[in-house]
């Protein structure tokens, strides 16, 4: 406990010492090929009836593009969510309040149900964080409506697999990583990234939503103005740095963004499985908590078309918000459009 005292001191310390690093991302000129790409990316955008409410192009550190077709107000992220939630896991690791192969009933025994499932005593962080708790449906929206202990329904839901053998999405997975932070830290993980993220970054603390027990939903639920976004994609284009500040553990960005798992469920079959593993952004895997993509590129990823998409080998990120049902296509047009310029 010692330790772990002196270590939030050191994070505290730190934390004070990176305050140089507030303020907006420098702005940069963008190549005539590059400005040519992005009004043709506009143009397709607009062709397509997409509901787009920001975008940002960066590469080598500036803003080289960006567009608003709502004010850079905080946007609800949906999914995108759950990157930070496995980047406050990543902290807690660092500052050794958490281990990967915890289990997670060992972390919250006092929600565990009279007679428990034989496989829900091996779901540990690392399954929670590669979306392979075992579980063959998603519990989310049976859950997550109900005003209920979202942590005790969860150990309830019925378990068809051995945990770390099928990938199955489920958000209240995450929404456990955020209650397993908030349980060995003793603060929500929105409050827990205050002096080891948000403020590393320059990022006014946000509004992330709870469930009736008071814990942040980890998996959704996060509200951040694109300009965020485009700093955290920098962070982890950078290996975890922002400025010359070593921010989030290098360690922890290289396992996080990295293949980890297969991001097809057991239940697709092989041709499906092989058309989405050869052409699908959907379909090459899954990291902590972020997709890998395309192009050896990786994002964070939320519902109706809420992006960070980092793409190493270009030295460059792109951002978006929007209202859009078609995620797949609105990767594309980025891939077709911006990417050829960078």
């Amino acid at each position: 406990m010692k330790r772990h005292l002196i270590l939030a001191s050191i994070v505290l310390i730190l934390s004070a010492c990176c305050s140089n690093l507030q303020g907006p991302i420098k702005r940069g000129k963008a190549s005539e090929e590059l400005d040519k790409a992005f009004a043709s990316y506009l143009q397709a955008v607009k062709d397509s009836a997409e509901d787009l409410h920001s975008v940002m192009v960066l590469q080598h550190g500036k803003v080289l593009e960006e567009q608003f077709f709502v004010p850079d107000t905080a946007h609800v992220l949906h999914s995108v969510s759950k990157t930070f939630t496995s980047t406050a896991v990543g902290f807690a690791i660092e500052e050794g309040l958490l281990g990967l192969d915890d289990k997670i009933v060992d972390i919250l025994p006092e929600s565990m149900p009279d007679d428990p499932q034989e496989w829900l005593m091996d779901i540990t962080i690392r399954n929670l964080l590669t979306m392979n708790s075992g579980h063959g449906k998603d519990p989310t929206s049976a859950i997550r409506s109900n005003d209920c202990d979202w942590v005790a329904e969860f150990m309830k839901w019925p378990i068809e697999y051995e945990p770390g053998t099928c990938y199955c999405y489920n958000s209240l997975g995450t929404y456990m990583l955020s209650a397993a932070v908030q349980k060995v830290s003793g603060e929500k993980i929105v409050d827990y990234l205050e002096p080891r993220l948000w403020q590393p970054l320059g990022i006014e603390k946000p509004k992330w939503l709870e469930s009736p027990a008071g814990i942040n939903t980890g998996g959704w639920g996060l509200y951040l103005r694109t300009e965020d976004l485009a700093k955290m994609g920098l962070c982890l284009l950078n290996g975890g740095k922002y400025g010359k500040k070593q921010v989030i553990p290098a360690d922890w960005v290289a396992e996080m963004t990295k293949y980890q798992v297969p991001s097809v469920h057991s239940g697709v079959n092989e041709q499906e499985r092989k058309n989405r593993e050869d052409n699908s952004d959907w379909g090459q895997g899954y990291g902590y908590q972020i997709w890998r993509c395309r192009h050896n590129a990786f994002r964070a990823d939320g519902a109706y078309g809420q992006y960070i998409v980092v793409i190493p080998e270009k030295d460059a990120v792109v951002v978006t918000t929007a209202d859009i049902n078609d995620m797949a296509e609105e990767l594309n047009l980025i891939w077709d459009h911006i990417l050829p310029a960078l």
